[in-house]
C-alpha cells in the first residue's frame, strides 16, 4: 500500500504496469468515416476524424505489439505515415497532421507575417485567432476593453483583414482568453491541436492533445506541411480517492508542480488516470492540463469520461460527446499500458497547496504556508488577490469564490484586500452576471475585469503600490515568474486555487488558513468559513451573451490585409540570411545569464505586447531582464571590443552594425515560460547566431532552431563555468553537421589560449537544413519555388 503521503515517483526508465480495468483495443470492422460529426458549430464542413486514428492505430499496434497509453494513442493516430514512422519515445521525431491551429493576437501577428510571405492563398486546416493579449487592466472590464480597442485599432484591423483573407476564424476583443474559447467551441476527444501560446495544454480537459508552439510551426501547419515533434516520453499520475472540501482540482497540479519542478516534465506528455479522475469536473481538467505547461510538459490530458460528455452537451455539442462515447476504447489508455514515470497522489488526503513566490515549483501545504510565510520573511499582509484567468475562470470556479464571499457578507464583511476578477470568456461573464454570481464578488468589493488575460500576463496597470515596494498578492493564474503579473520584481506573487485566493483576500492575511482560522463578524463575534460549494455547470445553461466571432468571408478575393508602410506596430518580414557554409569563428559572448532566464527574461511582455508584429521595435527588449555572470547587473554589458557598457540589445545593436555575430551563453532550462518565439526571433535579427546552455525548455529550443540559430548544450553542464564573458568563441564542425554529432566550442581567452569543449545538440536532418536554409520558413518557399 501507498503511505499516506500518496505519491511514488519512480526513477526507472520504464515504470510497473498501470492496471486498467477493460481492455480496449480496437473495435473490429467500425467505420468512424460514416459518420460526419462536425468539428464545431461554427465549422460545420470540417468533420472529425476518427477513421485516420483507427487506422493510424491498426498499423502501430502491429508495428510495435505492445498496449499503448492515452497520449501515445491520440499522437501515433496523428501520423502522417504510421507504416514508415521511426517511433522511439524520447528519441525519434514524428511527423504529425494536427487537426486545427489556435494562435493568440500577440503571437498570431508574427503567425500571420510569416504565413503572408509563403505566398499561399488560404490556410490548410481550420485555424482561429483570439483577442486577448493586448487588453490593459486598469479601472474595469468595459472602460479598459474600450481603450484597447482604441489603442490596438491598428493592429486589430490587420488581424481582422488577415484572418479574413486566408480563410481564418477571428475572435474580437472582449471575447474571452483563447483557451476558455477553444475549450467552448473547438477541443475535443481525441484531437490533436497545436496553438501559439504555452497554455494550449488546457484542452487536454476535454481529452484533446493540445500542445504549445511557436509561430512558426504554426505556419508549417496551415502550409499543410507535416508537424514535427520529438516523440514524447509519458508521465502517468494517477489518482486516487475523491476531491473533498476545500481541495480543489488546482490543488493537484500545485502537488505536482512541487513534485517535477519546472522541468520534470520537459520531453513528457502528462497523462492522468485513476479513479480519482471521476471526481473531477472537465473544466476542473482543464485547470490541471492549463498550468502542466509550468512543470515543462509537452502536454497533459485526461481519459475521456462523462464528465467531459456532460461539459460538451451545456456547450451544445452534444453529437461529439456521443460519438467520442462509442470511440472510448482509443480515448482510455490499453490495459498494462506502461509509462516512463509514475506519480501517484491519494486524493482524500491532499490538502490545498499555495505555489510560490518567484516560480511555480514551490509548492507548500496550507498547513505549512503561515510557518513558510514567517521563515522566509514574505510579506504577511496581502495587498490584492486575483481570480480568474485562463486557469481558472470556469463557472464552477466562479460560483464557489462567490460562496464563500457571501458568508463573509453575510457576516457583515467586506473584502479586507483588493480583489480582481477575470471572466475567461464572454459567455462565462454572461451567465455569472446572469445568475446573480458577479453581484456577489462586486458587491463585497470586488472588480470585474475584461474578459481577457490582463494581469496574468503583464497587462496590469497597478497604481496601489510603487515599483520596489516589497508586497505580496495571491492569484489563481498560473505563472508567477518575478515581475511578471505588475513588473515589479519585489511583489512575491503565489498561486493557488480560486477558492484558497478568495478567502486569504477576505481576511487580508497571507497567514490565514481557512480550514483552522476564524474571521471576526461586524458583530464582533468570531465565525468560521465552512467550505466553498458551487454549481459545475450553470442550472440554466450557459448565456452566450454578445456575439463576438468573425466568421471569414465567402468570397475572399476583395479583402485587403491591412499594414501601414510608416506602422511601427506591423512590420513586413524580410528572409534571414542563408548559412555561409563556413563554422563560426572568433565571436563575441553578448552576455553569459545566470540562474533563470525564462522567456519573460528574454522578451518581455507588459507595455512590449504592442510591438508583437514589429520584429525591429520589440527587439529593443532582448534580454533585458537576464542577470548577467559578470557582475549580476540587468541589461548591462560591456562591448569587448570599445570597452562600453550598453543595455543588452544597444550592444547587440552596435554589433550587428560593424557585421559582428555573436552567441548567448545559458544556465538550466533556458527559455521556459511561454511559447512567445520573439524570444528566438530577436536574437536572429539582432545577428545572433547560437544559445550554449546548460539545459533549454523545449518550446523555445524548437523555436531557436527554426529562426537559423543554433541551440547548443555543454555535454558536461560543468564547463559552464568554464566559459568567461569576455571570451570569444568559436563553434567548430558546422562543415560536416549532422544528426547526433556533437559540435566542438572553442574557448578564445582574452588573456591568451584557448580551450575547446564539447557541445550537444538535438537537430535531426531536415532541422540541419532549415539552419542552412537560414530559416525554415527560407526553406519552405525554396521549396515551394522549386514545386
Amino acid at each position: 500500500m501507498l503511505s499516506s503521503k500518496t505519491f511514488v515517483r519512480a526513477a526507472k526508465a520504464m515504470a510497473p504496469a498501470i492496471h486498467i480495468p477493460a481492455r480496449t483495443y480496437a473495435q473490429a470492422g467500425a467505420n468512424w468515416a460514416a459518420q460526419k460529426v462536425a468539428m464545431s458549430n461554427l465549422e460545420q464542413d470540417k468533420f472529425i476524424n476518427y477513421q485516420r486514428i483507427e487506422d493510424n492505430l491498426e498499423i502501430v499496434r502491429r508495428r510495435l505489439n505492445r498496449p499503448l497509453t492515452l497520449s501515445e494513442k491520440v499522437v501515433y493516430g496523428h501520423l502522417d505515415n504510421a507504416e514508415e514512422q521511426d517511433i522511439v519515445r524520447g528519441q525519434s521525431y514524428l511527423k504529425l497532421r494536427p487537426d486545427r491551429v489556435a494562435c493568440q493576437d500577440a503571437t498570431a501577428q508574427m503567425a500571420l507575417l510569416q504565413f503572408m510571405s509563403a505566398g499561399l492563398d488560404q490556410v490548410a486546416v481550420p485555424t482561429t485567432v483570439h483577442c486577448d493579449h493586448l487588453i490593459e487592466a486598469q479601472v474595469g472590464g468595459v472602460k479598459d476593453l474600450a481603450r484597447a480597442i482604441d489603442i490596438n485599432k491598428e493592429v486589430y484591423d490587420f488581424l481582422a483583414t488577415a484572418t479574413a483573407k486566408y480563410n481564418i476564424g477571428f475572435w474580437r476583443p472582449g471575447s474571452g482568453i483563447i483557451h476558455q474559447i477553444i475549450l467552448e467551441n473547438y477541443a475535443f476527444p481525441g484531437g490533436l491541436m497545436i496553438g501559439t501560446d504555452s497554455h494550449t495544454p488546457n484542452a487536454g480537459g476535454l481529452g484533446m492533445v493540445a500542445i504549445g508552439v511557436g509561430g512558426a510551426d504554426a505556419v508549417d501547419v496551415m502550409a499543410d506541411i507535416p508537424w514535427e515533434l520529438k516523440c514524447p516520453k509519458t508521465i502517468g499520475v494517477k489518482l486516487n480517492g475523491k476531491l473533498n472540501g476545500w481541495t480543489s482540482p488546482k490543488d493537484i497540479i500545485l502537488k505536482v508542480a512541487g513534485i517535477l519542478t519546472v522541468k520534470g516534465g520537459t520531453g513528457a506528455i502528462v497523462e492522468y488516470l485513476g479513479d480519482g479522475v471521476d471526481s473531477i469536473s472537465c473544466t476542473g481538467m482543464a485547470t490541471i492540463c492549463n498550468m502542466g505547461a509550468e512543470i515543462g510538459a509537452t502536454t497533459s490530458m485526461f481519459p475521456f469520461n462523462e464528465r467531459m460528455g456532460d461539459y460538451l452537451r451545456a456547450t451544445n455539442r452534444g453529437e461529439i460527446a456521443n460519438y467520442a462515447k462509442q470511440f472510448g476504447h482509443n480515448l482510455r489508455a490499453d490495459s498494462d499500458a506502461q509509462y516512463d514515470e509514475l506519480i501517484e497522489i491519494n486524493l482524500d488526503t491532499l490538502e490545498p497547496h499555495i505555489n510560490g513566490p518567484f516560480t511555480p515549483d514551490l509548492a507548500t501545504p496550507l498547513s505549512k504556508f503561515k510557518e513558510a510565510v514567517k521563515a522566509n520573511d514574505w510579506p504577511a499582509e496581502l495587498k490584492v488577490g486575483l481570480i480568474g484567468s485562463c486557469t481558472n475562470s470556469s463557472y464552477e470556479d466562479m460560483a464557489r469564490s462567490a460562496s464563500l464571499v457571501q458568508q463573509a457578507s453575510d457576516h457583515g464583511l467586506k473584502l479586507k484586500a483588493k480583489y480582481t476578477v477575470t471572466p475567461g470568456s464572454e459567455q462565462i461573464r454572461a451567465t455569472i452576471e446572469r445568475d446573480g454570481i458577479m453581484e456577489t464578488l462586486t458587491n463585497a468589493g470586488g472588480v470585474v475585469l475584461a474578459n481577457a488575460c490582463g494581469p496574468c500576463i503583464g497587462q496590469w496597470d497597478r497604481q496601489d503600490i510603487k515599483k520596489g515596494d516589497k508586497n505580496s498578492i495571491i492569484t489563481s493564474y498560473n505563472r508567477n515568474f518575478t515581475g511578471r503579473n505588475d513588473a515589479n520584481p519585489a511583489t512575491h506573487a503565489f498561486v493557488a486555487s480560486p477558492e484558497i485566493v478568495t478567502a486569504l483576500t477576505i481576511a487580508g492575511d497571507m497567514t490565514f488558513n481557512p480550514l483552522t482560522d476564524s474571521l471576526t463578524g461586524a458583530d464582533g463575534k468570531p465565525f468560521k468559513l465552512s467550505p466553498p460549494h458551487g454549481n459545475e455547470l450553470p442550472p440554466r445553461g450557459y448565456d452566450a451573451g454578445e456575439n463576438t466571432y468573425q466568421e471569414p468571408p465567402t468570397d475572399r478575393s476583395q479583402v485587403q490585409v491591412s499594414v501601414a508602410d510608416d506602422s511601427n506596430r506591423l512590420q513586413i518580414l524580410k528572409p534571414f540570411e542563408k548559412w555561409d557554409g563556413k563554422d563560426i569563428q572568433e565571436v563575441p559572448i553578448l552576455i553569459k545569464a545566470k540562474g533563470k532566464c525564462t522567456t519573460d527574461h528574454i522578451s518581455m511582455a507588459g507595455p512590449w505586447l504592442k510591438y508583437r508584429g514589429h520584429l525591429d521595435n520589440i527587439s529593443n527588449n532582448m534580454l533585458i531582464g537576464a542577470v548577467s555572470a559578470a557582475d549580476g547587473a540587468v541589461n548591462a554589458v560591456k562591448n569587448i571590443f570599445t570597452g562600453e557598457t550598453k543595455g543588452v540589445p544597444d550592444t547587440a545593436r552596435d554589433y550587428k552594425a560593424e557585421g559582428i555575430r555573436w552567441v548567448v551563453v545559458g544556465d538550466e532550462n533556458y527559455g521556459e515560460g511561454s511559447s512567445r518565439e520573439h524570444a528566438a526571433l530577436e536574437p536572429r535579427f539582432l545577428n545572433g547566431a547560437a544559445v550554449i546552455t546548460k539545459s533549454f525548455a523545449r518550446i523555445h529550443e524548437t523555436n531557436l532552431k527554426k529562426q537559423g540559430m543554433l541551440p547548443l548544450t555543454f555535454a558536461n553542464p560543468a564547463d559552464y563555468d568554464k566559459v568567461d564573458p569576455t571570451d570569444k568563441v568559436s563553434i567548430i564542425g558546422l562543415t560536416d553537421f549532422q544528426p547526433g554529432k556533437p559540435l566542438t566550442l572553442r574557448l578564445h581567452k582574452a588573456t591568451g589560449g584557448q580551450e575547446d569543449i564539447t557541445v550537444n545538440h538535438t537537430f535531426n536532418q531536415g532541422q540541419i537544413e532549415w539552419f542552412k536554409a537560414g530559416s525554415a520558413l527560407n526553406l519552405m518557399k525554396e521549396k515551394a519555388k522549386a514545386n
